[in-house]
């Protein structure tokens, strides 16, 4: 099942166009592959969307860890 925040995922909408490149892989990897593993995704479900820094792509995952953490 595809992210349900795809339509609305600013960094889709701002940051990069989702039908060419490096868009297009990880509309593929995250958004229709394993939305679990987005790193915008994971903070999204956990903190809320509001949490979810604009300049966080979805492979950074280490990234995401960190600010999960620290909320802890």
């Amino acid at each position: 099942m595809g992210c349900e925040y795809l339509q609305s995922c600013p960094f889709y909408n701002e940051k990069m166009d989702i039908d060419s490149g490096l868009g297009k892989i990880y509309r593929r990897s995250y958004c229709q592959g394993d939305k679990t593993q987005c790193a915008r995704y994971m903070i999204a479900t956990e903190l809320g969307r509001e949490s979810v820094p604009a300049d966080l792509y979805p492979n950074m995952h280490d990234r995401a860890e960190q600010i999960l953490n620290e909320t802890k």
